[in-house]
């Protein structure tokens, strides 16, 4: 309960609650718009097309009830494309970040291996000129 929910459980739970809204929802058209949707089957094609923001049209619901059950089930939809909108783009976002950390990671450990490639040659150069200044080795 601590740690945040992970995309894929996001995902999940929205594929899941989807279903059940379209289920519910063409069993609870077909009961409040009986003359519209005569049976369940055509009930549960409504709220998929509903579902998904396509609305063909060709069945819509007549009565207030139905249609308080068509905007429940569009609201579902735009939830359903927004999570997944957002799951994508933390994809990419999550992939750009691990990239971009690897590349200056590497950059790093060449201007390291450089810094360190300069300190020892400035060592050389210490060490010839305390030679050259103490010849005998005093």
């Amino acid at each position: 309960m601590t740690d945040p929910p992970t995309m894929r459980a996001a995902a999940s739970v929205i594929v899941i609650v989807t279903a059940v809204v379209v289920i519910v929802a063409g069993a609870l058209i077909r009961a409040l718009d009986h003359t519209e949707f005569s049976n369940i089957w055509i009930g549960i094609w409504w709220a998929m097309q509903t579902v998904t923001t396509v609305g063909y049209g060709d069945i819509v619901p007549k009565h207030l009830s139905g249609r308080i059950v068509g905007a429940v089930v569009m609201l579902q939809g735009v939830a359903f494309v927004t999570v997944f909108t957002a799951l994508i783009t933390s994809i990419f976002v999550a992939r750009a970040a691990r990239d971009r950390a690897a590349d200056d990671q590497a950059r790093e450990e060449i201007e390291l291996r450089h810094l360190f490639d300069r300190l020892g040659t400035l060592e050389q150069k210490l060490d010839q000129i305390a030679r050259a200044q103490n010849p005998s080795g005093d």
